[in-house]
């Protein structure tokens, strides 16, 4: 209740300073999404596959992961990921935390976050270790 109270004194102060439309406040999403830039090391390619394999299939288990999406480019590796509420994506980092942190950790180097949508306490701060920018949804819609 407070969090759709925050969100809506938030929408009515976008659309009085007139950077969000009726159209665009109505299709605003609780969705939090991130895309987080990593480098591998060296010769982990194995360690990766098995790594990522694991992790899909962990995650693919969460009821609020509605997409989770693995790109690679040379030792560049993107990961696009998307909650249903900053609650879902708060079970999903609980568990990389507990099952996959350190493994993770040990053959890819985090070089930078970007995190949509509406990031609220332990989401927020646990994405702030990773040195995230947080950007605010101000206006689209979700087919």
């Amino acid at each position: 209740m407070i969090k759709q109270s925050i969100k809506t004194a938030m929408a009515a102060g976008l659309l009085i300073g007139g950077l969000m439309t009726t159209t665009a406040m109505a299709e605003a999403t609780d969705d939090i999404a991130w895309t987080l830039t990593l480098e591998l090391a060296e010769g982990k390619d194995d360690a990766f596959n098995a790594l990522m394999a694991e992790m899909v299939e962990a995650t693919k288990a969460e009821a609020g992961a509605k997409s989770y999406e693995w790109h690679r480019s040379g030792n560049v590796i993107h990961i696009n990921e998307r909650y249903e509420t900053n609650e879902d994506a708060g079970i999903h980092l609980a568990s990389f935390g507990a099952n996959f942190a350190e493994r993770f950790l040990a053959i890819l180097s985090p070089t930078g976050l970007q995190v949509y949508g509406p990031a609220e306490g332990g989401v927020r701060e646990g994405l702030a270790g990773f040195g995230a920018n947080f950007y605010d949804q101000v206006g689209g819609f979700e087919r």
